[in-house]
């Protein structure tokens, strides 16, 4: 399946990032989707998620949802 994004997108890196090259997330969101992607492997595979359902993981992050 070949996907193609609305628009240009800004990737953002994690703060939570570290700097010697260990584990790096950066994030983008566009029209569609909010998209993850390894920093490291910046044209490998991207996870997508709606934007709603994203919003929803962040506030239940920043209320220390029970998982």
């Amino acid at each position: 399946m070949r996907h193609e994004q609305a628009e240009p997108t800004r990737w953002i890196k994690s703060t939570y990032s570290g700097g010697d090259g260990g584990e790096c997330v950066e994030v983008a969101a566009d029209r569609s989707a909010v998209r993850v992607r390894d920093s490291k492997e910046r044209w490998g595979p991207q996870l997508a998620f709606a934007r709603d359902a994203w919003t929803g993981f962040l506030f239940d992050l920043g209320q220390g949802g029970s998982y």
